[in-house]
């Protein structure tokens, strides 16, 4: 149990049988009492949600289970993940992998948690390199301008780049904004 004034940005709660994660939080004082409003992501639907909870109010903190699983290989739309320590395979639905599709390529290692054996979140590293596999030529003297151009990833996901890379290139891409870091080759 974690009391309403112990709430902090990135605390998962229960609440009303759903999984909450704390996202904003601001504390606020009352003449007789203390407020924390705080900004909630529901983590199986994703939206978010804005409550006020008194200093003494009681909720349960959910812990969660995370392990590394590497993603093996996808069949339709069921992804297969494997632990790393037990090698103890599971399968997960696309829809419920969401944004994360952009940046999975077999072999990567992801942190997936849970929670009493329901798979909650999937979380990438902050920077995946990825091979660009279509993106118009860069022309002489293009670098001078700083421009950019669209390339698309062997993942399907489409970045702005800079002129000078090209098809082929490996680059670092940023999962959290989706956007290009570095040429890794």
């Amino acid at each position: 149990m974690i009391s309403g004034g112990e709430l902090r940005k990135g605390i998962i709660i229960e609440l009303d049988g759903a999984l909450y994660q704390v996202v904003d939080y601001k504390h606020v004082k009352m003449k007789r009492t203390a407020l924390a409003r705080v900004k909630l992501r529901d983590l199986n639907a994703g939206h978010t949600t804005e409550r006020s909870f008194q200093s003494d109010d009681k909720l349960v903190r959910a812990r969660l289970d995370s392990r590394q699983m590497q993603y093996l290989y996808n069949d339709s739309d069921i992804y297969h993940f494997m632990d790393v320590e037990s090698f103890e395979q599971i399968e997960i639905d696309g829809k419920r992998l969401g944004d994360v599709l952009n940046y999975l390529k077999e072999g990567f290692t992801v942190e997936v948690s849970s929670y009493k054996g329901e798979i909650v979140d999937i979380e990438l590293p902050v920077a995946v390199e990825l091979e660009i596999t279509g993106t118009d030529p860069g022309f002489k003297g293009d670098t001078a301008t700083g421009g950019s151009k669209p390339a698309t990833l062997e993942t399907g996901l489409t970045v702005q780049v800079p002129l000078f890379v090209n098809q082929g290139d490996i680059i670092k891409v940023d999962t959290r904004t989706g956007e290009y870091l570095e040429r890794s080759n």
